[in-house]
C-alpha cells in the first residue's frame, strides 16, 4: 500500500487488508506492508487523526512511516497506489516492465468506488479521514477476492511452502 507520506491512507489500507485477510481465514498467508513516495514523515507513527478515525470503527493502525524502495518491487507481488500521483511515482521508480506491471490503484478493487483515487485527508476535516477508512475497508475486501481468484488461495487453503507467500505491498 503506497501513499505520499505513509501516515494516513497507506497505513489505513494496510490495517484494513490485515483485517480482511483475517476475516477470510488468510491471516499470515499474505505479507502486507505500506510505504510512502515522500520522505517527510519517515519514522513517524500514523497521523493521530487517521488513527482516531480508524479506532472509531475498531481498526488499529500501527507501524512507522517508511519510503518505498526499489527492493519493494522484488519483495511484493502487488503494489497498490492510493492515487494517480503515487502511481506515477511508483511507475517511475520501477526498475523494469515486470515491476511496473505490479503497480495498480487500490481503488480498482473497491466495487463501489466513487473515483479512481483514495482522497488525501491530511488537510481536511474528520469526514475525510472517515471516508478513507470506509474506502480502505471496501478496497481491502476486493483485494482479498483478487488474491483468492488469481492465486488459488481459498478459505480453507494453506499457503504453499517453498513457493513464496502472496505479498501485496
Amino acid at each position: 500500500m503506497v501513499c505520499l507520506g505513509n501516515i494516513c491512507r497507506s497505513p489505513t489500507a494496510e490495517a484494513a487488508l490485515r483485517e480482511a485477510l483475517a476475516e477470510a481465514g488468510l491471516d499470515g498467508a499474505v505479507e502486507v506492508d505500506s510505504a510512502g513516495t515522500g520522505s517527510w514523515h519517515i519514522g513517524d507513527p500514523p497521523d493521530q487523526r487517521m488513527t482516531a478515525a480508524a479506532a472509531d470503527v475498531g481498526l488499529e493502525l500501527s507501524g512507522a512511516a517508511r519510503r518505498v524502495m526499489v527492493a519493494d518491487f522484488d519483495r511484493f507481488d502487488l503494489i497498490l497506489a492510493m492515487d494517480g500521483s503515487n502511481e506515477a511515482d511508483l511507475l517511475e521508480l520501477a526498475p523494469d516492465g515486470p515491476s511496473r506491471a505490479k503497480v495498480r490503484r487500490f481503488r480498482e478493487f473497491e466495487a463501489a468506488a466513487d473515483g479512481p483515487d483514495v482522497p488525501d485527508p491530511y488537510y481536511g476535516g474528520a469526514d475525510g479521514f472517515a471516508h478513507v477508512v470506509a474506502s480502505a475497508r471496501a478496497g481491502a475486501r476486493g483485494v482479498v477476492e483478487h488474491i483468492r481468484g488469481t492465486q488459488g488461495v481459498g478459505e480453507n487453503a494453506l499457503p504453499r511452502r517453498g513457493r513464496g507467500r502472496r505479498r501485496p505491498g
